[in-house]
């Protein structure tokens, strides 16, 4: 939107404003909000702007005085009034931001005080635009057209002959690059900072993807899609927006239930660190590890797992061991110098801790290396684990470990497959389920964490399947083909696929998975869900289901189950969706188990809000979420089984509540981006107050964000309240 037509939008609503006035008594005019109640832990008031009350701003409260860093922040509600609840004792500075404003005068406000905020109104487009998600800036990306596919090479379109489809392109743009860190973030949207001159924007970018020690993950995502040809757009995308090119739609501000919304935040681990994960307590009982501390999962940045105390609100950590001192570090890893760091190496961690997990006793479970790759002999061919006659396993990228918090004791598993994302089942063995990540395994792991618990025998209590469809249709898993054989129709049929996501089904024996490849077909779309049925004895009986989204919907990411076993995802292409088994007409096993096109009424597809790519005809958004949860319990308050996605462009939560959107932006640092959630409740008696959903920054560079080099990483308490001023 352009400063002229800017303007006059801004003179239409003034005038709308005037006209609606006009038809008010002056005792109306001249009326003031009713005053907000307060407690003596509250902070209320007030924010008004030159056309009066502002609803449905943020207002955000902060202090140092603690001793970790905090802040709080509500929403107002439509006479402008706001209540900041529970805040502990400290002084606070306190501003309004919002859709449409720039951030107004941070004043000093100690709890049990009232405050009238004055709304600064944005002096052009471009200036409210800063404060809108980055996913409306990163939709400006111009995408290769349709017509540009299959790519023609480096001699021809330069994108790679393997891309087939402007699909997989955008795929592979979202879950390689912007499952990271979010594109549209104000640092990496406007250019090459700190970097030095370069004679083109291509050149400044070319040097920017070798910055730091994730320079290896961009190159290896520039070589999928076209090294020349990523380039080219990506400067072309930094150039507009520097020579003033805009969003070309706005966000709109909060609404309804999203007004009732109070977000905490506290800081955690250190500027240099990132986190990917965090957990509260056990995903099936979320009264577990009440008022406890809040743990985190640092990835390949540290060995320090981060926890926060959010009761004192105090952070600490505690150290991951591995037990082979060769194994591999992050620290090692190529770079250029980093325009935020310069030559050090920030990441230094051995254990690339990727997925942590509570159980029961709240204990604390975390995908984790603990040596190098190499698997020992009990994992490889000739071995006489039952598993590894079936499936014999060279290498592992992670394996398991178990901290006690009462003890203070780690315990290490061993495992032969490699481990990604894990979830308890709910079976007798207290099963913990695995994903693999990548396809390269084509095995699902587990670990009877009963069996283990009692032995300590690490080789006994794991075991894992390969991936087989029951093609053959007899109902059980019996002789296989491989998947680089030919069909037989005779027999089943093993694909080379893994579970990315996974997540064992609450309402009966099947553990759900979802995986980014093709691998079992040839198709045009990338990303499918899965169901495994283990059977009495997973490594010899367990059989698998396959289900490919409708036409046009793809690069399905993480997994989770409603009660009832209606199991939800996300969508590269933008979207949400569920898949009802229940709805299925047809057959699920036999020939048709191939093509995974076999329960079309199964799907309901939800569009992400906001804007599409520029260039992208197909419906959809540019928005992109990293996982789903579902929470079961209903820790939040919107409702029990509703779906929450992750959205890394949007810089919120997002939820579907009687099919549709609830949306929860979170404003403060800009660049809110994380992974996953949990919801846990501390006092199931205490109403909105003793529960709540938890989550951390998810992004690879915090520094990207709101602060810089002066951001945390943070913790966030997110929760729903009745109304916008319940305090």
């Amino acid at each position: 939107m352009n400063k002229n037509r800017y303007a006059r939008t801004r003179l239409a609503a003034a005038i709308g404003i005037a006209l609606a006035c006009a038809h008010l008594a002056p005792a109306a005019l001249a009326a003031p909000a009713p005053a907000v109640r307060i407690g003596g832990t509250d902070i209320g008031g007030t924010v008004t702007g030159p056309n009066g009350p502002e609803a449905g701003v943020w207002v955000i409260a902060e202090t140092h005085d603690l001793p970790t860093g905090y802040s709080k922040m509500v929403v107002t509600d439509d006479q402008g009034r706001f209540v900041i609840p529970q805040l502990p004792k400290a002084s606070y500075k306190v501003w309004a931001r919002g859709y449409g404003l720039v951030d107004s005068e941070k004043i000093d406000v100690r709890p049990g005080k009232q405050v009238a905020l004055t709304a600064v109104i944005a002096p052009s487009a471009k200036a409210a635009a800063e404060y809108y998600p980055g996913v409306y800036w990163y939709s400006l990306l111009e995408i290769p057209p349709v017509s540009a596919f299959p790519g023609t090479g480096e001699k021809g379109n330069g994108i790679p002959e393997v891309i087939k489809t402007q699909a997989y392109w955008i795929d592979t743009v979202k879950n390689s690059c912007q499952s990271c860190h979010a594109l549209g973030s104000a640092w990496i949207r406007h250019g090459t900072q700190n970097l030095g001159h370069f004679d083109s924007s291509f050149a400044g970018w070319a040097r920017r993807t070798q910055s730091g020690q994730a320079m290896f993950n961009m190159a290896r995502t520039l070589g999928r899609i076209g090294p020349e040809k990523g380039l080219q757009l990506f400067a072309d995308w930094t150039d507009r927006i520097a020579a003033g090119a805009l969003p070309e739609s706005k966000p709109e501000r909060p609404q309804g239930v999203e007004r009732n919304v109070v977000i905490t935040s506290w800081d955690w681990s250190q500027p240099q660190y990132y986190l990917h994960d965090s957990v509260s307590t056990d995903k099936r009982n979320p009264t577990v590890n009440a008022n406890g501390l809040i743990y985190g999962s640092p990835e390949e940045s540290t060995d320090k797992i981060p926890t926060l105390d959010p009761v004192r609100n105090k952070a600490g950590f505690i150290v991951h061991p591995y037990i082979d001192p060769n194994t591999p570090s992050s620290k090692t890893l190529a770079m250029q110098p980093s325009p935020h760091w310069g030559e050090e190496p920030i990441w230094d961690g051995h254990s690339s801790i990727h997925n942590p997990m509570l159980d029961e006793k709240g204990r604390l479970w975390v995908s984790a290396r603990i040596r190098g790759a190499e698997n020992p002999e009990y994992c490889k061919e000739g071995s006489s684990l039952p598993s590894a006659k079936i499936a014999p396993q060279k290498d592992s990228e992670r394996q398991f470990s178990t901290y006690d918090p009462k003890t203070g004791k780690w315990r290490h598993i061993n495992t032969c497959f490699s481990t990604h994302h894990l979830y308890f089942g709910h079976d007798k063995n207290n099963t913990l389920w695995t994903s693999q990540g990548g396809p390269q395994s084509g095995v699902v792991g587990f670990i009877n964490t009963k069996m283990f618990d009692a032995t300590g025998d690490e080789q006994k209590s794991q075991g894992w399947t390969p991936i087989i469809l029951d093609t053959n249709g007899n109902g059980k898993r019996d002789a296989y083909t491989e998947a680089k054989d030919p069909l037989d129709p005779s027999k089943d049929r093993r694909i080379m696929a893994a579970f990315y996501g996974v997540q064992p089904s609450p309402a009966d024996d099947s553990i759900w998975g979802q995986a980014m490849d093709v691998g079992f077909t040839r198709i045009d779309q990338p990303g499918y869900i899965l169901r495994m049925v283990p059977g009495s004895d997973p490594t010899n009986t367990a059989l698998t289901e396959v289900y490919l989204p409708p036409d046009g919907i793809y690069g399905s990411r993480g997994i989770d189950l409603t009660s009832d076993g209606v199991a939800w995802t996300v969508f590269s292409s933008g979207h949400m969706g569920s898949f009802d088994r229940r709805k299925c007409k047809g057959p699920l096993n036999g020939p048709a188990a191939m093509t995974g096109k076999h329960c079309p009424e199964g799907w309901t597809i939800y569009k992400f809000p906001g804007p599409q790519f520029k260039g992208v005809t197909s419906e959809g958004a540019a928005d992109h979420a990293y996982y789903v949860w579902v929470d079961r319990f209903n820790t939040l308050g919107l409702g029990k089984d509703v779906p929450i996605a992750e959205l890394n462009g949007g810089e919120s939560l997002l939820a579907v509540v009687n099919g549709k959107f609830v949306n929860i932006h979170v404003p403060y640092p800009m660049g809110f981006f994380t992974k996953n959630v949990d919801g846990r409740i501390d006092d199931p008696k205490a109403g909105w107050k003793g529960r709540g959903l938890w989550t951390t920054s998810g992004t690879r560079a915090v520094f990207h964000n709101e602060g810089g080099k002066k951001n945390y990483p943070k913790v966030y308490k997110v929760q729903v309240r009745p109304d916008p001023l319940a305090h």
